[in-house]
């Protein structure tokens, strides 16, 4: 059973001098095996911050496929219906709340789940709870 919506969090864990106590507590949850869902996004996210980790010399290849061994081995669940809904209830949440697109496709996916939403974003935070929504705590 999913427990919560993951956003870019995760990128705290790839970088020890980024982690927060809330970043290794959310570490610690996937570790121990509970399921996590994402939005499509997420991927890219991921995906462009190694890339320009990777271009700017402040990670290696090999660490940067390491790091995604570890994300691989989570359960982490990509939620693909969400796309149908980027330029409808996406949008009208970015515009409702002040978010960009991209935090707005995580607001939107926490709430069409019912889900707590785990984010380090004070902003994303403030527009869960906003629209109803549970912000993650540990």
């Amino acid at each position: 059973m999913t427990s919560f919506v993951l956003d870019n969090i995760t990128m705290r864990w790839c970088f020890e001098d980024t982690a927060t106590a809330y970043s290794e507590a959310i570490l610690q949850q996937m570790e121990t095996g509970t399921q996590a869902i994402a939005p499509v996004l997420w991927l890219y996210e991921v995906g462009a911050v190694l890339a320009k980790e990777q271009r700017r010399s402040g990670l290696s290849a090999q660490e940067a496929a390491e790091f995604l061994e570890i994300l691989t081995s989570f359960d982490i669940a990509i939620d693909r219906a969400g796309t149908d809904r980027i330029l409808t209830d996406v949008h009208r949440l970015a515009v409702a709340y002040r978010l960009t697109g991209y935090d707005a496709a995580y607001l939107e996916l926490a709430l069409r789940m019912s889900l707590p939403l785990a984010t380090l974003d004070a902003d994303l935070r403030e527009a869960c709870r906003s629209a109803g929504g549970i912000a993650y705590s540990v």
